[in-house]
């Protein structure tokens, strides 16, 4: 009888998200008549902007003209969109990004999960704590961790995110080798200053690691202080390979468009010691394993970066920031410390008691949905995550039910 990867058994027995799923489903079965509003997972709500829907319709049009029909693209993605990316995400900021640095895919989740592949399994990894599950959970599932233990797997330096450090983890004691990041944080929304990005690139460069840093929600950013890209920081090409996503920058999370940039300029070693280029080896595992985005979905993502496309979608993200600053007001007076939602579309809540049952009381009490910190690492402990991403009606009529059940 063949043996399954047995490194999928450390995996923790429920995915934070489907345990969620679980406990709303059997509220709304009990309950069927008490509507529930979702303020949990980091889902969008809004239409698409119009400029993508206008791409989207004229892309599909030439798919069905013999002479504009197109097959199979290039995996890395179509050259309009890659050099658009370069000129609008990154030379506009003065980072030296080229367009052949840059690999569209669908899913900065993906990416995120699959990067690992091109790394030894003996690979030293540091992870924050709290963090987006999708980090640890890939890397257990390649067999770089033990058993879980105590919610926590040996193998990973956690970096721990607390109140006493703002939520920004600090450069660890020991060497690491792969050290994840998220800046906007997910969960926290957690932003790093320059001079913090920068010590991160310091230790890098010192023990020739690889930072992989995910800016899914660098769109968010509104303090002109804080960096959009790694890339502005002098010395990250050597060290850092960047996620970016459409899913939350213009509502793609259900027409799937992201990209993931390795400069030319980043090395690692083998177990000789001879010195090679992440790009090839990401280009190879890429156009090895992965077919490339539609056609009319680069179309549409390509739009975002007209001035029309800009507008619209600044305006989408401001709308998000508008409800997450309701949220974070009205949690504040409530009595909650809190952070995120100024420069991310997520509030994380420091509720003084366990998060689950934080969990639950909302739900049960109020029919509204957060994220449990706990789901997110040992350091979540206590906190929850309210999401931004809805109507403002219902965001309004959420909060003004927390009040009430409070």
């Amino acid at each position: 009888m063949i043996q399954i990867n047995e490194n999928y058994l450390k995996l923790k027995a429920s995915y934070l998200f489907s345990d969620i799923a679980r406990r709303v489903a059997a509220y709304t079965a009990a309950h069927p008549n008490q509507p529930v509003i979702r303020l949990g997972i980091g889902d969008v709500t809004e239409p698409l902007p119009p400029v993508c829907i206008e791409a989207l319709h004229a892309a599909t049009d030439e798919m069905a003209q013999r002479s504009t029909f197109r097959g199979y693209g290039p995996e890395q993605g179509y050259a309009f969109l890659r050099e658009a990316i370069a000129q609008h995400d990154y030379a506009a900021r003065g980072c030296p990004i080229e367009a052949d640095e840059i690999f569209v895919s669908d899913g900065a989740k993906c990416d995120c999960g699959n990067i690992q592949e091109i790394f030894a399994p003996t690979a030293r990894l540091a992870i924050p704590d709290p963090v987006y599950p999708v980090y640890v959970d890939t890397n257990v599932m390649a067999g770089r961790t033990g058993a879980n233990v105590d919610g926590r797997y040996p193998g990973i330096t956690y970096l721990e995110s607390t109140p006493a450090n703002g939520y920004v983890p600090a450069i660890p004691a020991v060497g690491v080798d792969l050290i994840y990041l998220c800046f906007p944080n997910n969960p926290t929304g957690a932003v790093a200053t320059r001079a913090q990005l920068a010590a991160w690139v310091e230790y890098a460069r010192k023990h020739e690691a690889v930072l992989l840093f995910d800016s899914a929600y660098e769109a968010f950013i509104r303090d002109p202080a804080i960096p959009h890209s790694i890339y502005e920081i002098e010395g990250a090409r050597e060290v850092a390979i960047e996620f970016r996503s459409f899913s939350k920058t213009a509502g793609f999370t259900g027409t799937r468009c992201a990209y993931t940039v390795v400069p030319k300029s980043l090395l690692a070693r083998d177990a000789a010691g001879n010195r090679h280029a992440l790009h090839g080896l990401w280009n190879r595992r890429h156009t090895t394993k992965f077919n490339g985005v539609a056609y009319p979905i680069q179309r549409a993502a390509a739009a975002i970066y007209s001035p029309a496309g800009r507008e619209q979608t600044t305006a989408l993200i401001d709308f998000y920031l508008a409800n997450a600053k309701l949220i974070r007001d009205a949690m504040t007076r409530l009595g909650f410390a809190c952070i995120g939602g100024d420069n991310a579309p997520y509030v994380w809540v420091n509720t003084g008691r366990d998060s689950w049952d934080f969990f639950d009381l909302l739900l049960n009490q109020a029919q509204v949905v957060c994220t449990p910190g706990a789901g997110f690492g040992r350091c979540g402990e206590g906190h929850v995550r309210i999401s931004a991403f809805n109507s403002r009606e219902n965001v309004e009529q959420a909060l003004a039910r927390i009040a009430a059940a409070l």
